[in-house]
């Protein structure tokens, strides 16, 4: 056992470790605990001591993935596994631990040592990241989606028609959504309907509802989707696939405030926002004649175009964050990233599904990673085939500089050459831009 003067030294020495250190025996209980962890939780030693760490540290993996307990039981010790604990106060804390055995001088296992360290800083500073570039459930640094978020209040505010191009998986719902949400109509219901998915005389029916012998199967009056969202917001996916017949009947709507449900008699008011989506360029469909061109001056006050994922590859390292925090709250697993040799391969894929299949893609990952990162061998073969991606040599995808000098290269490019706007879409400063277009010989007036 060791002595008093022993314990003061190994006090002294854990009181000058700036990241919290507590020791447990065999039974759990607390056989030391320093100043930074004293700071940290909130918790005088005096009261640490004797108690099982549990109890003080009262952390969200204590009953169920605790690391400590791991590492007693493998021997093997943890690395900077995050987590969270209550305080004394009962706030909640996100630390990074490490555990380790404790041994005596004859190599007997006595029990654990775990390190702590306060991640508040960090954590709140990946807020104010995200923040930054979030709105609503939408995430993006690209400098299109930033402009859309910045008029994307303003819209809310008015009661306008608002027309949402862009292909399948870019976020128009979520935009539609966004806006809905933002807007004084907010207490009100939001109700989606997906033209394209029905026939004519069922997305009649399923707009405009229909009173009870108005055919034969129908027995009792059935409200319309108009009807639901009164008050609120209808927002129109595939808006691009309806029929002549429908395109009047909406554009009657939108005149006139009013619409008959099938079998009715009288009209009924319709106090509602219209905001549509599509992935086709209606405009297109005008000029063919495919669309009425009356109705699409009705629905586009106001367009959001929506680029695709492809083209907006610097959001994707923010995305890939956003999803795997999400499916990690969604599962009991405890992934916290992706290799770069993933975060290559999701880089230079060209997502046809865009966000979308991005979300799926992580999805899978996480059903198949059974450990806390994400490997080249998680990921689906469409983003890895084995035909491809095996051929490639380590040297080949080791590391990111090629990725960097890509990015850089396809920021030029969307910004036509203009260093400037480049920095600013790559969230650089200029001097760094330049010095990073010296370094790889990137001439911007070669690519403009």
């Amino acid at each position: 056992m060791p002595n008093r003067t022993q314990n003061r030294e190994r006090d002294v020495i854990l009181d000058s470790i700036t990241e919290g250190v507590f020791t447990v025996d065999s039974d759990w209980r607390i056989t030391s605990f320093n100043r930074a962890a004293e700071e940290i939780t909130g918790i005088p030693r005096k009261s640490a001591l004797g108690h099982q760490c549990r109890d003080i540290l009262r952390a969200d993996v204590c009953e169920s993935g605790c690391a400590l307990r791991e590492t007693m039981r493998t021997g093997k010790p943890i690395m900077n596994k995050a987590v969270h604990i209550v305080d004394a106060k009962g706030e909640r804390h996100a630390i990074a631990i490490s555990t380790a055995l404790l041994k005596d001088e004859n190599g007997n296992v006595i029990g654990g040592v775990e390190t702590f360290r306060d991640m508040s800083l960090v954590e709140e500073l990946r807020k104010k990241i995200e923040g930054r570039y979030c709105c609503e459930d939408i995430i993006s640094r690209d400098h299109r989606m930033q402009e859309l978020f910045g008029i994307l209040p303003s819209i809310a505010e008015s009661d306008c028609a608002v027309l949402i191009e862009g292909e399948s998986g870019t976020g128009k719902e979520l935009f539609a959504r966004a806006i809905h949400n933002l807007s004084p109509r907010k207490d009100k219901r939001i109700v989606a309907v997906n033209c394209g998915a029905l026939p004519d005389t069922l997305l009649e029916s399923e707009l405009f509802g229909y009173k009870a012998g108005a055919f034969t199967d129908a027995k009792k009056d059935k409200p319309g989707r108009f009807a639901m969202a009164e008050g609120g917001t209808l927002f129109l996916d595939e808006i691009g696939d309806v029929s002549a017949a429908v395109q009047v009947r909406l554009l009657r709507v939108l005149q006139e405030r009013t619409y008959e449900p099938l079998g009715a008699v009288s009209s009924a008011k319709a106090d509602v926002r219209i905001i549509t989506a599509t992935n086709k360029k209606l405009g297109e469909l005008v000029e063919e004649g495919k669309f009425r061109e009356d109705l699409y001056y009705r629905i586009n006050v106001m367009r959001l175009d929506l680029p695709p994922l492809r083209e907006r590859k610097d959001d994707i390292p923010l995305l890939v964050n956003h999803f795997i925090k999400r499916f990690r709250g969604l599962s009991n697993k405890n992934i916290s990233c992706v290799t770069d040799e993933v975060l290559v391969m999701l880089l230079t894929y060209d997502y046809p599904g865009n966000v979308r299949e991005l979300e799926n893609i992580i999805e899978h990952c996480f059903v198949l990673c059974q450990g806390e990162v994400i490997e080249k061998k998680h990921l689906p073969a469409s983003v890895c085939p084995i035909t491809g991606a095996d051929r490639i040599s380590t040297s080949e995808t080791r590391t990111l500089k090629e990725m960097e000098q890509l990015l850089i290269i396809e920021a030029l490019r969307r910004n036509k050459g203009n260093q400037t706007a480049t920095a600013r879409e790559l969230g650089i400063n200029k001097s760094t831009l330049f010095r990073k277009l010296k370094a790889y010989d990137i001439k911007p007036q070669a690519i403009a």
